[in-house]
């Protein structure tokens, strides 16, 4: 079985979100997957199997659970199929998921990705949310399985230095915090931190950009966008809210080549 390393939202090795690939002939075990996934200690492992449609099952692993959307690692995987020649140079890649079908598309300069939005509504800030992220956001928002913190600054989304072990007991522990990203050269800048799942901190999220481009719309106005996750790897995201759909964009490097021992 091939398994490739991926880096996913950038053009450049070792920086971006890693993922691992697995390209299986059949369905496996989950429990086996998650065993992978916990061997890779990656934020995601995906897993691909190919369907007589010629679309393919897709799933996605944390090293301790499975996930229900995972934007790096379905870059990463569409990457590397078309990148092995498992699927022909013009053709798009439909992905069947917990999350529905999700096709993608290959651009000049980057992979094109149609995801669900995921809307944001906002709320009277939680005081535990707040003091577990940390700073002085200026709204909050909750979305689908967590919240939203809206920042001043970019220097304020860089500086947080959030209280893992808190956010780790909160049952709705996915974060996202955002600020405007002029002063960085981009729309918006944010960071993704996600303990509840065994990754404190993802480095560049694509799911977290369905939240985004929905605050954003809200906040802007406008329904295109070039975001940047500051993590310490950093990546950018190409973010495009159509209806109830977000075009996430981005691009994709191969790290590494190998065989998975069943």
């Amino acid at each position: 079985m091939r398994l490739f390393q991926v880096d996913a939202f950038t053009a450049k090795l070792f920086t971006g979100n890693p993922a691992a690939v697995s390209l299986l002939d059949g369905e496996r075990d989950p429990l086996w997957m998650q065993d992978v996934a916990a061997e890779m200690n990656l934020a995601e492992t995906a897993f691909v199997v190919p369907r007589d449609d010629g679309a393919f099952d897709l799933r996605w692993f944390t090293p301790s659970l499975e996930v229900e959307l995972c934007g790096h690692a379905t870059l990463a995987s569409a990457h590397v199929l078309w990148e092995e020649k498992e699927v022909e140079p013009d053709d798009d890649i439909a992905f069947h998921t917990r999350s529905g079908v999700l096709r993608c598309h290959r651009r000049p300069d980057r992979i094109e990705m149609d995801f669900p939005v995921r809307r944001v509504t906002e709320i009277d800030p939680p005081r535990a949310v707040v003091a577990a992220v940390g700073g002085h956001p200026l709204s909050v928002w909750q979305s689908y399985g967590g919240y939203l913190l809206e920042y001043e600054t970019p220097n304020d989304v860089v500086a947080l230095e959030p209280d893992f072990a808190a956010l780790r007991a909160m049952p709705d522990g996915y974060i996202s915090v955002t600020a405007p990203g002029a002063d960085m050269g981009f729309d918006f800048v944010s960071r993704f931190f996600a303990p509840v799942a065994g990754v404190d901190e993802d480095p560049v999220t694509g799911s977290a950009h369905c939240v985004l481009a929905d605050f954003w719309s809200k906040k802007s106005g406008r329904t295109d966008f070039r975001a940047y996750q500051c993590s310490k790897r950093g990546g950018v995201v190409f973010a495009r809210l159509d209806g109830e759909r977000v075009h996430l964009g981005g691009q994709a490097v191969t790290v590494l080549r190998g065989e998975l021992i069943p």
